[in-house]
This record gives C-alpha cells, sequence and structure tokens, in this order.
C-alpha cells in the first residue's frame, strides 16, 4: 500500500463519527440445557456442564449477529489473570462468517 492510499484511509476514517463510537461485543463460550427441575436446584458452587470444552473455540457476537470466533487466552504481565480472545476468524461483515 502506497503512502497516498493510507492517507485516503485514515481521511476517511477520521471524516466518519461512526468509528469513534464504542461496540459491545458478547463472547459466547458455550450453552448449557439443564431441566426446570435440575435448574430450580441449583445452588451456590453448583456446577452447571456447557457443550463445549476449555480449548475449543468462542463466538464472538455484535448484537445477535456472529462477527468472529477465536480462543480464550489468558493475559500476561500486568493484567495477569484477565481474560482475552485470540481472533482465529473474522466475519465478512458482508456475509457473515463462512
Amino acid at each position: 500500500m502506497d503512502d497516498s492510499s493510507m492517507s485516503s484511509s485514515a481521511e476517511r476514517e477520521a471524516s466518519n463519527p461512526f468509528t469513534s463510537v464504542p461496540v459491545e461485543i458478547t463472547v459466547s463460550v458455550g450453552k448449557a440445557r439443564p431441566l426446570i427441575r435440575e435448574l430450580v436446584n441449583l445452588g451456590e458452587n453448583a456446577i452447571l456442564a456447557l457443550d463445549k470444552r476449555v480449548e475449543d473455540p468462542v463466538d464472538l457476537y455484535v448484537g445477535d449477529r456472529l462477527i468472529a470466533r477465536g480462543l480464550l487466552e489468558e493475559v500476561e504481565g500486568d493484567e495477569s489473570g484477565q481474560l482475552a480472545v485470540r481472533l482465529t476468524e473474522i466475519a465478512d461483515l458482508q456475509n457473515g462468517l463462512g
């Protein structure tokens, strides 16, 4: 990419006020389908098994739209212990994930 295309891209971004609007992303790690009788009997320290394993990809959504998939990781360094997602697949926002 030459300098003119980069500055053109930067100009478009600077002229579009929506590029600085924050977007909330929901990360879905799995689903559970307990029976209602099991659900009402859940108490503190109960374990609710999900349909995915720890190493399985997670889904990232904006609203109800799937925008990406990735793997959960733990942040290292100053923010050690915080969860993060390493993106492995990103949707073409025009056509969705393949």
